[in-house]
């Protein structure tokens, strides 16, 4: 969408006042954890752009609550298995010994979207070390998220979307479906049916030196994640262009609709 479409859609430019007021109408309060997907896009023109949106979510939280967003860095996954864009065979060896190490502090996201990259340079802010699905947080609650995020099964028990469910979290989808709603992915590690295992490698920068490091997770899904949320929502009588629904409740569901549809 271009920023002449986005004035197109809306009669007013989005603020930091008119976004804060509109997540506490939502039920967004301060004090909450928050793991927040979305798109700047979807919100028309905003005066700002994306950090105005980091500002208004900072803003309606405060200091006591925590706000968690996914900087995942499809980067550092297996080149041979690209697919947007696929690169040449004879390229796979040069990326993978020549990618730079994961830093948290510096390495970008990708296709996480204006407001989380904006995000993950805010002062405060910390990131988990996974080199391919980190979160990035702030607030009260930032460093014992984000700590400790395990290399195998990143998106599973041992991962910051864990620490959420453990606070009670919420789950806001900005302008996005559930096809971008990283809690799913806990319910898929969690719930009982047959899965892939696969062995994934990544450099990472240890004691001041490049290390490639090798690591088991599953091969992940999101073909029927929209089902998955579609389902919930009926339940819960939840739907809009921006969405807050409960993680833990959220997670438990997709954990049985796994086990039955899958």
């Amino acid at each position: 969408m271009s920023e002449a479409d986005a004035v197109e859609r809306v009669d007013e430019p989005g603020t930091v006042d008119s976004l804060a007021a509109d997540l506490r109408a939502l039920g967004v309060a301060a004090g909450d954890t928050l793991l927040v997907h979305s798109s700047l896009s979807s919100l028309g023109w905003v005066a700002g752009g994306p950090q105005a949106v980091v500002d208004a979510l900072q803003t309606v939280l405060t200091d006591d609550g925590t706000l968690v967003m996914p900087t995942h860095t499809g980067q550092y996954t297996d080149p041979s298995v690209w697919e947007n864009p696929p690169v040449p065979d004879d390229w796979v060896d040069i990326i993978g010994e020549s990618m730079p190490p994961f830093r948290p502090e510096v390495t970008p996201t990708r296709g996480m979207g204006a407001i989380a990259e904006c995000f993950r340079n805010y002062p405060g802010v910390v990131r988990s070390e996974h080199p391919t699905v980190s979160f990035a947080a702030w607030g009260a609650a930032a460093e014992e998220i984000v700590a400790d995020h395990e290399l195998e099964y990143g998106l599973g028990d041992g991962s910051p979307l864990a620490r959420v469910y453990d606070r009670g979290g919420d789950v806001l989808l900005l302008g996005v479906g559930h096809g971008n709603d990283t809690s799913l992915h806990l319910a898929e590690h969690r719930a009982d049916f047959e899965k892939t295992r696969t062995t994934e490698r990544a450099p990472l920068l240890r004691d001041g030196e490049r290390v490639v490091v090798e690591y088991e997770d599953i091969e992940v899904e999101t073909d029927d994640f929209e089902a998955v949320g579609e389902a919930f929502e009926t339940t819960v009588g939840a739907a809009a262009t921006a969405t807050l629904l409960d993680q833990p409740a959220l997670v438990d569901f997709a954990e049985d609709w796994f086990e039955s549809n899958r």
